[in-house]
């Protein structure tokens, strides 16, 4: 279950194009994590700008003790230095020292910047390595958007780890070296949106109009996945796990069921590479919108 980590987005708001639960009251959310950690998924991804996120998980760790045994990564507060002025270096420890308070830990295992464009400033990766020397942090890197981004921060960065977003429907940074590059630097690579906020899972009459396009995707599909005998939810994330040089999938549930499904998938042993290479070849070129949740609104 190395593979797997679990994001934590979904325990302060209604996130997903399909959830159907809401946000889960904190004794759900509590079984989330405590079914999550006796399964073997010790990595929790979180941020501080998921409002108390970061509280709940803080909460969990101290009532089970668990300080030593959970790795969280983190975020810094998006757009941060618009909001606040002074040493950079100075307002990134701060800000590290606030989320290991409300985690209720003494390091934090990974930190991340929420703004991608960060990343070309060199204040900023510099406040990061300033960080890690004194300990606060294990590792640190960015969580991107855009191939350009990737590439960057992989290319001209010291950074341990980065996460993008990576599914059946969007492959764009396969079309580079962005991941030999990773590889080559020993930079760990987490994926999330396997299931595109669960757009990937949607019946036809429930996807929103100014989403139809992806019917059509959806119906070429299936009729790859029935012949492989494999369900959506098996192929979205059987397809991320499967990559190479992708370390880790992280993951974001509203249930234990579906968290239940999720780890039954990724415990299975089968066969997916020839399901893989037929999905690849099929959805090489993709409608940006289709899995760019940010810009669903602007359609």
């Amino acid at each position: 279950m190395k593979e797997i980590v679990l994001g934590t987005v979904q325990l302060w708001l209604n996130y997903g194009i399909n959830n159907k639960s809401g946000k889960p009251s904190e004794e759900d959310a509590m079984n989330i994590l405590k079914y999550a950690y006796k399964n073997w998924i010790d990595t929790f991804d979180t941020a501080a700008a998921y409002g108390d996120s970061e509280e709940v998980i803080g909460r969990f760790i101290k009532k089970n003790n668990l300080a030593e045994k959970i790795k969280i990564i983190t975020k810094l507060l998006p757009n941060i230095f618009d909001k606040k002025t002074g040493d950079i270096g100075d307002i990134i420890e701060e800000e590290i020292r606030w989320s290991m308070k409300r985690l209720n830990i003494s390091t934090i295992h990974g930190y991340l910047l929420h703004t991608p464009a960060y990343v070309y400033n060199n204040e900023v990766i510099q406040g990061l390595m300033k960080a890690k020397e004194k300990w606060l942090i294990e590792n640190f890197g960015v969580s991107i958007y855009e191939p350009e981004e990737a590439l960057y921060a992989v290319k001209n960065t010291n950074i341990d780890y980065i996460q993008i977003p990576y599914n059946i429907f969007d492959e764009r940074l396969d079309k580079t070296d962005f991941f030999s590059t990773a590889q080559e630097k020993w930079i760990r690579v987490f994926a999330r949106t396997a299931f595109i906020q669960g757009l990937v899972l949607m019946k036809d009459e429930d996807i929103p109009e100014h989403l139809s396009e992806a019917k059509e995707y959806f119906h070429d599909f299936d009729v790859i996945i029935e012949k492989h005998h494999i369900s959506r939810a098996e192929a979205a994330l059987l397809f991320v796990q499967t990559h190479k040089n992708i370390d880790h999938a992280v993951i974001w549930v509203e249930t234990v069921q579906q968290l239940t499904e999720d780890i039954d998938i990724a415990n299975r042993q089968q066969d997916f590479d020839a399901c893989r290479q037929e999905l690849k070849d099929k959805f090489r070129d993709i409608n940006k919108i289709l899995f760019f949740p940010s810009l669903w609104s602007k359609k």
